[in-house]
């Protein structure tokens, strides 16, 4: 069994306390769920408490809507929109984290916002990019956008990665990335973190079910080593992926990010159970639903044994712990 900490992505922010604490659901504050004592379960230097008394028993302010530029837009095909636009430096800082993402939408309609995880924060121009995956009526509305018109965002936001603190952890060490189909764009955020924090970087792509990698042009800033290869296959973690995990871990990699569907997060953690190489830290996508941003809906919340709900639009998590005990029905 996988023991553990709770940690909460606002805590400590200023949109802390939020809604939840406002309402006794705070995932951290004991005191903020009703409890008579304090019994922090993940202390971040600030009592939530406190600045929700001081704040008169109300949340802070949430996320802010902003009107921002758009400078280019890509269309690959119908099928992927990379499209990039001007933002506040404020906000372009606040975004260049590894699990930025905001919600996006071209209409004055709030039911249409989208929650699109960042590929790109230039902090040096205060431009930011994305890229959304073409599947349904909000998506569909994106394939009218043109440069010059205006696109609304809301954010920042923080929780589109599982294992943040391990990938803050990873320095001058060696580092495995295996990315698949709209994987890639967060997976850019991520590789920025680990070059920075001088690791050596072997990043795997499936671009499947794509035809084109649209992430190259970011790629190519990176001195790295890069190779395309099929990662699933019927479902299962293909022979090749297998291979280039084995061969890395052997070559002294104990550190793997996974950018893709649960299914290949998943199968990669089983295989690693298989070969008995627990020692071996994870990140990987939230690929969890999200909807409000703010643990409100319900939307992100999966149900555990032992009847615990997790809200993982806030709730960090170890990517193991995220598929250990949970109730599929």
């Amino acid at each position: 069994m996988i023991k553990e900490a709770i940690d909460c992505i606002d805590a400590g922010t200023e949109y802390c306390p939020c809604k939840l604490a406002e309402s006794g659901e705070c995932l951290i504050c004991s005191q903020c769920q009703g409890e008579c004592f304090c019994d922090c379960l993940n202390w971040k230097g600030v009592c939530i408490y406190q600045e929700l008394y001081n704040n008169g028993n109300k949340a802070k302010e949430g996320r802010k809507t902003y009107d921002c530029a758009i400078e280019d837009v890509t269309n690959y095909n119908n099928n992927i929109i990379m499209i990039k636009f001007k933002s506040t430096h404020k906000l372009a800082l606040d975004l260049a984290k590894p699990g930025s993402y905001i919600f996006v939408r071209t209409d004055e309609n709030k039911y249409f916002d989208i929650p699109i995880s960042i590929m790109n924060s230039d902090i040096e121009n205060d431009s930011i990019t994305i890229a959304v995956e073409i599947r349904g009526i909000k998506t569909n509305r994106l394939l009218n956008t043109k440069p010059n018109q205006n696109i609304v965002i809301r954010g920042p936001y923080w929780n589109g990665v599982f294992g943040i603190n391990t990938i803050l952890a990873q320095k001058e060490t060696k580092a495995l990335v295996l990315a698949r189909g709209i994987g890639l764009a967060p997976m850019m955020p991520v590789i920025r973190k680990l070059e920075a924090q001088n690791n050596e970087l072997q990043v795997v792509i499936d671009k499947s079910p794509f035809e084109v990698n649209f992430a190259s042009v970011l790629l190519a800033d990176y001195n790295m080593k890069i190779s395309e290869n099929s990662l699933l296959d019927q479902g299962k973690l293909s022979d090749h992926a297998k291979v280039i995990i084995k061969d890395a871990l052997n070559d002294g990699t104990k550190y793997i990010h996974v950018a893709g569907a649960d299914i290949l997060t998943y199968s990669v953690i089983n295989y690693l159970n298989d070969i008995d190489r627990n020692d071996v830290s994870l990140s990987c996508c939230n690929n969890f639903k999200m909807c409000c941003g703010e643990g409100i809906c319900g939307a992100c919340t999966s149900r555990f044994s032992g009847h615990r709900v997790k809200r993982f639009c806030k709730e960090q998590a170890d990517p193991r712990s995220i598929f250990e005990g949970r109730r599929f029905i």
